[in-house]
This record gives C-alpha cells, structure tokens and sequence, in this order.
C-alpha cells in the first residue's frame, strides 16, 4: 500500500464518483484510476466501495477506512514539514524598537547592518514613545530599543547614538521668522507649547533650559507628539521647543529658528536590558558609528 493509493480513495470518497475524481481532481483517466482503487482493495483484502451508475458508495469497511486514510495522509504531511524545518538552520529573531520618529532616519541603516551579518533574520519592528519601549526593555519584550535616556532605566545598558539639539518652532509668518535666532527671553507672552510627560526627557530638557535663563515659563498647553504639535501651532499660533530632527515632518506653514547661544540637547540611545547577550546587540552597538548621523 502506498501514499498514493490513499490519496485516490480520498479523492474518490469526497468526490462520489470515479470520473469525476479522475478529470476534476487527480488528472488521471478513469480506467486507471479503477485499477488503483482495486489494487487498494486487494492489499487491504476486502472491498472498500460499490460501484452503480448513479456512482460509488463506500462499504461499512470503506467508510472505516476512509477515516485512517485521511489521518495518515495528514501524518505523512506533518513528517515531512517537520524534516524540512529540521533540515533548516534556526532563523534568528529580533524585537527592535524605536521611539516614534526615529525610525524614518535610522531604519534604512540599521536594517542594512543587520541583514549583511544576519541574512536570514526575522526582524520584529515596533514605534512608541520613549518611556513606554524603555518599560517593554525591562521587561525583556524587546531585545533592543533607540530611546530617549528616561528614568528608572537601572536594568538597562545604553550606548549614544546622537545628540539632537533642539530649536524654537513656530508659525511661518511669526515675528520670529524675521531673526536668525531665538533667546528663551524673547518668548515673552508669546503662547507656548510644552511638551508632555508622554515625553519626558524632551520635557525635562525645556523646563531646565528656561530655568537655567531665569525665565519664568508659564505653558498654556502640552502636546503629546510632532502631529499634536503642528496642529497646536497652526491653530493656537504657539511657539514651542522641539528636536531638531522634526523639521523634517514639519510643513511649510511651520518655520524653525536655532537656540542663541548654548541649545539645550536630548541624547538619543541605543538601550538593551544588561542580561542581554545577544551577538545581534553587540552587532548594533558596534555599528553606532554608522548610525548616529543627525537627520536633515
């Protein structure tokens, strides 16, 4: 008994007819497909369909058969996916995440520094905020993340990647277009955005750096992200501090002006949990040189 014979009494059970198995579903001609059905059944020793004009009908003894048949054939599958899967070597996996944004300047690099040592890797990408990657690093849901530095990060190892400074944003046709730069005392009554806790380091950078000029800040709204603040800006007409980075998602009706004098600066990381080992971690931090251009 072969393989072959089972998958032709199967044909023909779920078709209900031997001409119809042979042209529709086998490709093969009836009088053939008879002499496979009765070479079945003398191996097996018993008859396993009638046969009428109306079509086949399987015995007591078919009917049995028919569910061992289909059992085997869904045995014999399932060994040779599993031959195959063993003949292959193992296929690396690897969680990376990225701070929302990030990823637009630095995928293209780092997916090219894993798949030229990794061919074959399987690389599982996720964007969020900072503090929340930072949280799924501790966790050991991620193998590796480029973040903002946050707090409570004891667990994890960071290696810099760049420092963003960050610059004055504003509406186009603002006052401010006018100057080559922005001091933190022109600011005046001026409507600002503050970033959000969403954001912390970002938050923390402004709040120190106004602090540091003597500048008594009083922000009227937060924004959560670089959507949520071109839409506070264009409709509020607010100034705010952002990564110089962003200018790249901004639209016309937006202008950006740098710091005057010392800007304050956000360090964006590399960071993996210290239990880490992995040879693909080891390969990203000895790429950051590569990697830690400034985005345009």
């Amino acid at each position: 008994m072969e393989l072959r014979h089972l998958r032709y009494f199967i044909a023909v059970a779920d078709a209900g007819s031997l001409t119809v198995a042979a042209e529709k579903t086998l490709n093969t001609s009836q009088p053939s497909l008879s002499r496979q059905i009765r070479d079945l059944e003398q191996e097996v020793g018993t008859q396993l369909m009638t046969r009428s004009a109306q079509g086949i009908e399987l015995t007591s003894a078919g009917k049995a058969f028919l569910d061992h048949a289909r059992m085997a054939l869904l045995q014999a599958d399932a060994a040779k996916e599993a031959a195959l899967r063993a003949a292959q070597p193992p296929k690396p996996t690897f969680a990376l995440g990225f701070m929302s944004g990030a990823e637009i300047g630095l995928l293209p690099e780092v997916t090219g520094v894993l798949r030229e040592e990794f061919p074959g890797i399987d690389l599982r990408l996720s964007s969020d905020y900072s503090p929340v990657l930072a949280k799924a690093l501790i966790r050991r849901k991620l193998d590796a993340a480029f973040i903002r530095r946050e707090e409570h990060m004891e667990d994890l190892a960071c290696t810099r990647v760049r420092t963003d400074p960050l610059v004055f944003v504003f509406p186009s046709d603002h006052r401010f277009s006018t100057q080559a730069t922005v001091a933190p005392e022109d600011i005046g009554d001026e409507v600002f955005c503050l970033p959000s806790k969403a954001a912390p380091a970002v938050r923390r950078a402004v709040l120190e750096y106004f602090d540091r000029a003597g500048v008594d800040l009083k922000p009227e709204h937060e924004v959560h992200n670089v959507v949520h603040a071109i839409s506070m800006i264009t409709s509020t007409r607010a100034v705010m501090l952002l990564p110089a980075y962003t200018k790249r998602y901004l639209p016309e009706s937006i202008a950006t002006r740098p710091v005057r004098g010392e800007a304050p600066t956000v360090d964006l990381v590399i960071a993996h949990h210290k239990a880490n080992k992995s040879p693909i971690v080891k390969l990203l931090i000895s790429s950051v040189g590569k990697l830690g251009g400034t985005p345009s």
